[in-house]
């Protein structure tokens, strides 16, 4: 008899083991019935709760039938181990009495032992029965892998990767999947796909997934899309876990037309698509600027869940449309689906895109009073950037001195930002302080103060700023903006001339800025780096922005009867770059749309979605 050391452990979700090709595989109601000779009463998997399952193990007992068969202890360990009702404890006492335990017994062990979040006791009871003398099967092994996935530990999967290839499963399909998955999310995308080229001719659809959704899961978005174009190419057929990683990195790079033909793609390949991908294409839909097309398919959805009003509600706040995100989360309180504190996170960012303080208030007054929900940092920095939007900013600091948990960067980051807007020049000092002692290394910061002691004529103080800023060796982000044109994405960083057309865009350029002038436009330069005190130098900065490259792209390479011009920004738009794309919508008749670092911006006829308010 095996000695198991156990612990009380938190309830999982109810999953049935499966294990393809094992001799030991679940057993269902008939067979039991077969094999027992028991009513189906009696059948551990109808159990509803612990005590039910007590109470039927108790007069399996009492038959005689609770061990007699190696598979129908398995089955009670399986039952116990996986079910949301379940406890380890009982499921490893059953084992303990088990006299020659199986793989498939410990397998089930050890799943459970992940589903509820203990993967150092999964490892543990490895080490144990194998000091008893059990041999582990490839199903073993890839559940073992999975725990260091899900908790990642690439040391615990590498000491993994040892022990498979001392048992022999080097080369089981299984096995090298759950090995790409487990390096990929544990950050080693090398070791990842050193694993997926040594299977050579054994790969399947699955090794193809993990590898996807290893390069998405680390931001590698071309890497990914090139590696999915490999994939076509050599034949295979995406199934829907595929597309979910390829639709998340047309997601990320604002690549429209490649997440459309994946859209094609899928709804050749399937007849239904489930929640979590259909989700994921209102989200590409959305955050690729087509709002319109992306309600369409969230129109659709016979089945909705939390995940997807939150992608929708979060994404109508992006594109300005906060009104309808509010009657959104209206609709999922009528379907009597219970917002989490995602959900509360997109609806505060709606109001604080909307400038809506008192609905702010009211909603998270609701959301621990009504629906006990407990506030993250996540939520008090949606509150504190409604306040300081709003010009409450000593509302908004006092907010800060009362939490109940330290505020970080991130929240004096929002407050800075409205000091710059409202030009609140005494709680921006203030602000930047705290902000210098917990993220002394974002040179945005410097940058923002020092061009606000520029706007206040304070050039002493904003000359210091940029020194202390040098002397750190602290460098600005360079701005970027990427715009999509015949299903290539192209790349444009601020004052570059590396583009292939970059002649052309820049004599659209000067055509744009000779049509602006009859307009009366007049470079606003107050956001350029109060370093550069000569006012041609700041002009020649203000007309290098990448978004105005991009935009003069689109004009030259987009036909404007069929697309608009989508741009991804890195940054966040100044003013000058939002007047001088007010006003190209209205002089060339064009569509606009520009996804900067917190919102979408819909240019259109000289008039901006978000209202001058971002």
């Amino acid at each position: 008899m095996m000695a198991i050391g156990g612990s009380v452990l938190p309830q999982s979700s109810h999953h049935h083991l499966l294990t393809p090709n094992n001799s030991h595989g679940q057993v269902g109601p008939e067979l039991w019935q077969r094999q027992l000779g028991c009513p189906s009463s009696l059948l551990p998997h109808q159990c509803r709760s612990l005590e039910e399952f007590r109470q039927v193990h108790a007069q399996l007992i009492k038959l005689g039938q609770d061990g007699d068969t190696r598979r129908a202890a398995g089955d009670l360990i399986a039952a116990c181990a996986l079910s949301d009702w379940g406890s380890m404890d009982y499921a490893l006492s059953i084992f303990r009495c088990v006299q020659d335990p199986t793989s498939f017994q410990l397998n089930a062990l050890i799943r459970g032992f992940v589903r509820r979040g203990d993967p150092a006791a999964a490892f543990v009871l490895y080490r144990d029965v194998q000091e008893g003398g059990l041999a582990p099967d490839n199903f073993t092994f890839t559940f073992l892998l999975k725990a260091c996935a899900r908790f990642p530990d690439v040391g615990e999967g590498s000491q993994i990767h040892g022990l498979v290839c001392k048992h022999g499963f080097q080369s089981d399909m299984f096995v090298q999947n759950s090995l790409i998955s487990m390096y990929g999310n544990c950050g080693e995308i090398g070791l990842s796909r050193k694993v997926f080229d040594q299977m050579g001719g054994q790969r399947s659809v699955a090794s193809w997934s993990a590898l996807l959704a290893a390069h998405t899961r680390v931001g590698l978005w071309k890497e990914c899309l090139a590696l999915y174009g490999r994939m076509r190419s050599e034949g295979w057929r995406a199934d829907e876990s595929t597309l979910v990683s390829v639709l998340s990195c047309s997601t990320h790079m604002g690549a429209m037309e490649i997440g459309r033909c994946l859209h094609c793609c899928l709804l050749r390949t399937t007849s239904k698509p489930n929640v979590i991908v259909q989700t994921s294409l209102v989200d590409m839909y959305i955050k690729c600027g087509c709002l319109k097309k992306g309600l369409r398919v969230f129109r659709a959805m016979e089945e909705k869940n939390l995940w997807t009003y939150s992608v929708v509600i979060s994404g109508l706040a992006m594109h300005g449309d906060c009104e309808k995100a509010l009657w959104v989360f209206a609709d999922m309180l009528r379907d009597d689906l219970r917002p989490d504190g995602a959900v509360y996170v997109s609806v505060l960012t709606a109001c604080s895109r909307a400038g809506l303080l008192a609905e702010g208030l009211r909603c998270f007054d609701r959301m621990r009073f009504e629906h006990h929900i407990m506030p993250s940092l996540q939520h008090y920095t949606c509150l504190v950037d409604l306040m300081a939007r709003a010009g409450k900013l000593e509302e908004a600091y006092d907010f800060i001195r009362g939490m109940p948990v330290e505020p970080n960067s991130i929240i004096w980051r929002c407050l800075l930002s409205a000091c710059r807007v409202h030009r609140n020049l005494e709680l921006g000092e203030l602000a930047i302080r705290r902000l210098l002692e917990l993220d002394p290394g974002n040179a945005g910061d410097y940058l923002l103060m020092s061009n606000m002691y520029a706007q206040a004529g304070r050039w002493e103080d904003a000359a210091r700023i940029r020194t202390a800023m040098v002397d750190r060796a602290l460098l600005q982000v360079p701005g970027s903006s990427t715009v999509e044109a015949d299903g290539k994405l192209h790349r444009f960083v601020s004052r570059d001339h590396s583009h292939p057309q970059s002649s052309a865009v820049h004599e659209m350029l000067q055509q744009m800025e000779w049509q602006l002038r009859l307009e009366g436009y007049s470079p606003d330069t107050s956001e350029v780096l109060a370093a550069e005190v000569d006012d041609n130098e700041r002009l020649r900065i203000l007309r290098g922005h990448s978004q105005k490259l991009a935009v003069a792209f689109g004009l030259i390479s987009i036909d404007g009867a069929y697309s608009p011009i989508r741009i991804v920004k890195n940054l966040r738009m100044c003013r000058d770059c939002h007047t001088y794309t007010k006003l190209i919508s209205k002089i060339f008749e064009r569509e606009i749309i520009v996804r900067d670092r917190s919102r979408f911006h819909h240019f259109r006829e000289g008039i901006c979605s978000c209202s001058d308010y971002w």
